[in-house]
This record gives structure tokens, C-alpha cells and sequence, in this order.
């Protein structure tokens, strides 16, 4: 079967995980826990775990989608491919969708950040937390401040991602587990929503939309690959599974090196890419006219206020942006803008398109947007690096890349037929903490890809 069907067949195989992995909190009696730091995850998981061949202590992925207000926890198999073990609702976190800018925002960030067993808090006064990493090295070159950006107990949230207790307890065995088997560095993928086409033209002409594109790269590669992947920063901006030679190095501010993508990888993006496209356009046709509105978060809140009744006041669940947004016709939308306004609300997401660095943007009023059919290119992994991971860079010297080469792995898709699709020996990314930024650039992980 061709590459152009693999893409197809993993989405297909993710979306079913999801649904049937996807538990709404943990369910465990606290008071019955005498060392929250040692203590063991439910056997329910445990056998679930010996089910889908995953070793107890093999290396996990954490991938938070805020706008779903989900928080997963994907898993190491024996073939070292990821799996989604486990998914949670996440109880509350503050702002709105996008990243977070600078300390006192209340936004919760988002990219992609490398937790080590350093970022592990025990002695958390919101019951057990783990620290985000924030700021990274792209949140630093780009100027944004913020500390002690937490993933926590207690369900209440000021520019954090917050948990039950009881969620959390899990949580962060599935991180001590992991570390004990050797993993010293956890992928945290913190992103606005499930990056699918549908979701890219929704919020089309959010302020944010070049930011996410950028990241989008990473989300893709993990979707067709179901590894962690290797993340770098050049010239202000993330860089997914990139080679360069052996005087290669990555530095946050300075200028890219040559670098590539592997081939055979270069491939199967490709495929994925062409089928991401036509959903794109099909989207677009759906949303012709119409136009999201992101609610605030105290219309977040309101939602779910019956939740709090009964408990403490700290408890401060908040609702999902799926459940307080609405798809507005634009005369629907301009309204709503109106009156959010004048009854001194926030600004609206919509108001304001940016570049995704922090400093260069444009206004355009609402009315101009809805006249003109939007004519916004879809966010794809095909074309040259400078057009997709490096978007508005000019100074990256990058290789064509060499033509694709056979893969032999397999998967099988919904229909039970096999077919190949490229998968690597092993990512070091998935077992090694980060490099540092002025280390010589050693062998990719991809490298394994090709058979030079």
C-alpha cells in the first residue's frame, strides 16, 4: 500500500485510542494513601499497561490540549512506539488559549518543554505538582517570563494546568515510574487544541495562529511517527527532527545551521500532509462565514459553577472553551464583540493577527476579515524547512533533500491489511534529557531512518 493510505490509518487508529482510553478522573480514596510520593498506580492500570505491552517503568509522553481540556499520558510499548495509557480532565487552568507571554498573564503556557526528575514536587502545598519547565529555551529567546508554572493538585489555577488530588496521584507515578526506569527527560507537549485541520480553520484568525502553526510541525511529526520528537531552537523558533552535520550546533537567538530532514521521514510527512490539506479546504468550505468566538474564563467558569457547590472555596473548577464557545454566523459575532466590550470585557482573541514572535503584529478590524473570504494558507509539513519549521526565517541555509528511501517496519491499519511506515531503532529523546544548547550535535535518532 502506498504512503499516502499510512496517515490515514494512523489517525484512524489515534481517534479510537482516545475514545477508549479516555477516563474522566481518578478514582481513589486519599485518605487511604500514607506516602503520596511512592504511591503505586491502580492495578487497573497496571494490568491495562501488561495488556498493550508496555513495561511498568518504560518512558511517557505527557500532551496537555487545553481547548479539550485534556491532559494524556502516552506510553512507551515494547516496540518503542507511543500509546495513549491514560486521559484525564483537566480540573481548571486560567487565561485563554495561547501561550503564555509574560509573569502575571495568567495564561498557561504552551510548546514543547523537557521535564527531568528535578521538575518532581513532593512538598507541593497544592498536594503533589510537576513543574512545566517554562521557560523554555523558545519562551527565553523570545522574552517571556513566568515561574512557577505547575501541572497540580487541588483544582485551582493561575496560569497553571490543575488537577484533582486524586488525578495528580497518578499522574505523577506514571513520571516517578518512568524515571526510575531510566528515562531522564519526559516530552511535555502543551498545545491549544488537537491540531486537525477542522481545529486550524476554526480559530483561523486567532491572534496566535503563526505560533501555532510552528508548533503544529512537532504535533505532526509525533502523529506520524508516535515518538517524542527531538526538539530544538534556532533563530527564535522550534525545530522538529532536524539533522545537521558534525559542527552542527542549535542556539536559541543565533542563525540555523544546515541542516535536513531525513528522508524516508520527509516522505511519510508527506503523505500525512496531502491528506491534511484536503481536510483543510473541506474545512474551509464548512466555516465559510462563520467565525468561533473563544468565551473568557469567567464564561469558562460559569459553565461549571455547579460543580463547586459543597466545596471549599479554593476549589475553582473551570469549563472547557468547547463547551462555553460558539460558532457565530458574523453578524452574530460582531455583536457578541460589542457587547463583550462595552460591558468592559477582554479584548477579543480575534481582534488582532500576529507573526508568531512576540514584538511584530498588525491589527485589522473584524469587519474588513468577514468582507474578505479568508485566503490563509493551511498548516502543512510538506515544502522547504524555511516554509513550514521556519516560517519568516531567511538566514537558514537548508539542503534539498535526497529522494525517499523503502521502509521496512510495519502497522496495520483498521481494514487489518499490513503495511510498511518509517519508524526509528529508537529516539534518544525518549530515554536522554535535552542537550545542551553549545554541545556538538551528535547522531539524530532519525539517522536510523535511512541505511547509509
Amino acid at each position: 500500500m502506498r504512503l499516502k493510505h499510512i496517515a490515514f490509518a494512523l489517525l484512524v487508529a489515534t481517534a479510537l485510542t482516545g475514545c477508549n482510553d479516555t477516563l474522566d478522573s481518578a478514582k481513589i480514596d486519599l485518605s487511604t494513601v500514607k506516602n503520596k510520593k511512592e504511591q503505586p498506580l491502580p492495578s487497573s492500570i497496571v494490568a491495562e499497561m501488561q495488556k498493550r505491552n508496555m513495561p511498568r517503568q518504560s518512558p511517557i509522553m505527557i500532551r496537555i490540549l487545553k481547548e479539550e481540556g485534556k491532559l494524556e499520558i502516552w506510553k512507551a510499548k515494547a516496540d518503542n512506539r507511543f500509546d495513549v495509557i491514560k486521559s484525564y480532565d483537566i480540573c481548571a487552568w486560567s487565561g485563554k488559549l495561547g501561550p503564555k507571554v509574560k509573569e502575571g498573564d495568567r495564561q498557561a503556557p504552551e510548546g514543547f518543554y523537557s521535564l527531568t526528575p528535578a521538575h518532581l514536587n513532593p512538598n507541593s502545598q497544592y498536594y503533589l505538582a510537576i513543574n512545566t519547565g517554562f521557560p523554555n529555551r523558545y519562551d527565553a529567546a523570545n522574552g517571556r517570563s513566568g515561574t512557577n508554572l505547575m501541572i497540580h493538585g487541588a483544582c485551582s489555577s493561575s496560569g497553571c494546568y490543575s488537577m484533582t488530588d486524586e488525578q495528580v496521584l497518578e499522574i505523577y507515578a506514571f513520571a516517578r515510574d518512568a524515571f526510575k526506569g531510566g528515562q531522564t527527560s519526559i516530552q511535555l507537549q502543551a498545545l491549544p487544541f488537537r491540531m486537525s485541520a477542522e481545529n486550524m480553520v476554526r480559530h483561523r484568525d486567532n491572534q496566535n495562529y503563526d505560533f501555532w502553526k510552528m508548533i503544529k510541525t512537532g504535533y505532526d511529526n509525533f502523529e506520524v511517527t508516535k515518538r517524542p520528537p527531538e526538539v530544538n531552537v534556532c533563530e527564535k523558533k522550534y525545530v522538529f527532527n532536524q539533522q545537521t552535520d558534525s559542527n552542527g550546533k542549535f542556539a536559541p537567538a543565533a542563525a540555523c545551521p544546515t541542516m535536513s530532514t531525513p528522508p524516508t521521514l520527509v516522505s511519510a510527512l508527506s503523505s500525512y500532509s496531502k491528506t491534511y490539506e484536503l481536510a483543510y479546504q473541506k474545512a474551509m468550505d464548512k466555516y465559510d462565514g462563520k467565525v468561533w468566538y473563544e468565551p473568557t474564563e469567567a464564561e469558562r467558569k460559569a459553565v461549571v459553577a455547579g460543580k463547586r457547590k459543597g466545596r471549599e472555596l479554593a476549589y475553582a473548577p473551570t469549563g472547557t472553551s468547547l463547551e462555553a464557545g460558539k460558532l457565530l454566523s458574523q453578524s452574530e459575532f460582531k455583536q457578541m464583540m460589542e457587547k463583550r466590550m462595552a460591558s468592559g470585557g477582554e479584548k477579543p482573541a480575534t481582534t488582532v493577527l500576529a507573526s508568531a514572535g512576540p514584538t511584530s503584529a498588525r491589527t485589522a478590524s473584524i469587519n474588513e476579515r468577514m468582507m474578505v473570504k479568508q485566503d490563509r494558507l493551511p498548516a502543512t509539513t510538506t515544502g522547504s524547512i524555511a516554509n513550514t519549521q521556519l516560517r519568516g526565517a531567511q538566514t537558514a541555509s537548508v539542503p534539498s533533500a535526497p529522494a525517499p528511501q523503502a521502509a521496512t517496519p510495519t502497522v496495520q491499519t483498521a481494514q487489518g491489511t499490513t503495511v510498511a511506515v518509517p519508524v526509528p531503532e529508537q529516539n534518544p529523546l525518549a530515554y536522554t534529557a535535552t542537550q545542551p544548547v553549545t554541545e556538538t550535535a551528535k547522531k539524530p535518532a532519525w539517522k536510523f531512518w535511512s541505511k547509509d
